[in-house]
């Protein structure tokens, strides 16, 4: 017999399952590490929607001393000569804190079916940092003040003529990440008796949407 050959052929095939408990090894690993990844970005992830109709109104300020009364359910617009005021009571429905980052306005209903995701440049910056807790009640709020602008005019027009408005927020979670569009849309409740707030849709823009 040919110890010599034995040995070799023995230390081949000890030495491919020693590979192929590694690779297996490691592919178990990476899946781990894949899903505890997943299962960190969904904790911090937030997801923004109207809050309820018995939820505590909330008192939004602006920088000029213009005071918003916003009910649970609900959102509040007011336009003057020198400025247009909008603000919407919401509730974070996830498990991670919304940070807000910008926001859009359109006059009237607008269908999300007539826009895909939309781009983080189109949105107004917040001048101010707005945080919405997990799974508890928050606001937003947005402003124009150039009268002289056509965004000005349009939501000026739209509030006194009482038409619905179109207004989609911009936020992520607390490490800047996960940003998320939502489309909110605020029908008249009645004449002076403020709006009621509902939600269209929600729009993935770091990553994939799940539709």
């Amino acid at each position: 017999m040919d110890w010599v050959t034995i040995s070799a052929l023995a230390t081949a095939a000890g030495t491919l399952v020693l590979a192929v408990a590694t690779f297996a090894s490691v592919r178990s690993a990476n899946r781990a590490a894949r899903v505890a990844e997943r299962a960190l970005f969904a904790g911090l992830r937030p997801l923004l929607i109207p809050s309820r109709p018995g939820d505590p109104e909330v008192k939004v300020g602006f920088a000029d001393r213009k005071w918003l009364r916003v009910p649970g359910g609900g959102g509040a617009a007011d336009a003057t000569d020198e400025a247009v005021y909008l603000a919407i009571s919401v509730r974070n429905a996830s498990t991670g804190i919304a940070v807000l980052h910008g926001w859009r306005l359109w006059p009237g209903r607008r269908r999300a079916a007539e826009d895909t995701t939309p781009d983080p440049a189109s949105f107004h910056q917040l001048t101010r940092d707005l945080y919405v807790p997990a799974g508890d009640l928050g606001f937003w709020q947005g402003a124009y003040r150039d009268p002289a602008s056509a965004e000005y005019a349009e939501a000026r027009a739209a509030i006194q003529a009482g038409e619905s408005l179109t207004i989609d927020l911009l936020y992520g979670d607390l490490e800047g990440g996960q940003r998320i569009a939502s489309r909110f849309v605020l029908d008249p409740r009645g004449e002076g008796d403020g709006y009621v707030a509902s939600v269209a849709r929600h729009w993935n823009i770091d990553q994939a949407d799940p539709r």
